[in-house]
């Protein structure tokens, strides 16, 4: 629950330092906890909390993309601005050479030979990368690696 408060907290700096994008991108979080809360009926933990931030700059990302082929760079930057907000609650990120030792692992330890034990793979691995890897590459990575 110590990443909740942290979260809190930051919403409280934002407010005080009059920084709008933070302040708007750590309510919206709040909001997200709040509703993932009513739909558990208790508290999320640190790790499904670390969930919905992946979800938030992922469709930050998205949302930052599609202003800057529509030519709104204003829009996109603050988009930007968000995900560096949101970041800051996220674990450090593994290094490729580290997800790839991981992978290794996790492949050898299921037995998977071929790309049709991907699932296994997966429902493996994800708990272990706890939001320190984007999911996409997880799988691109772990699918080039079945296929070898």
């Amino acid at each position: 629950m110590a990443l909740l408060q942290d979260i809190e907290q930051a919403l409280k700096d934002g407010i005080r330092e009059k920084d709008e994008n933070k302040r708007n991108a750590v309510r919206l979080l709040l909001t997200a906890v709040k509703v993932k809360e009513k739909e558990l009926r208790r508290l999320p933990n640190d790790m499904e909390i670390q969930q919905l931030i992946s979800t938030q700059i992922k469709q930050r990302r998205e949302s930052a993309e599609q202003y800057s082929k529509a030519n709104r760079s204003d829009l996109a930057g603050m988009e930007e601005a968000e995900i560096a907000v949101l970041q800051v609650f996220l674990p450090e990120a593994l290094s490729p050479e580290s997800l790839e030792r991981l992978i290794d692992e996790v492949i050898a330890e299921v037995g998977a030979q071929s790309a049709r034990d991907m699932g296994k793979v997966m429902k493996a691995l994800m708990p272990r990368v706890g939001g320190r890897a984007e999911g996409k590459a997880v799988n691109e990575l772990v699918r080039r690696k079945l296929s070898a």
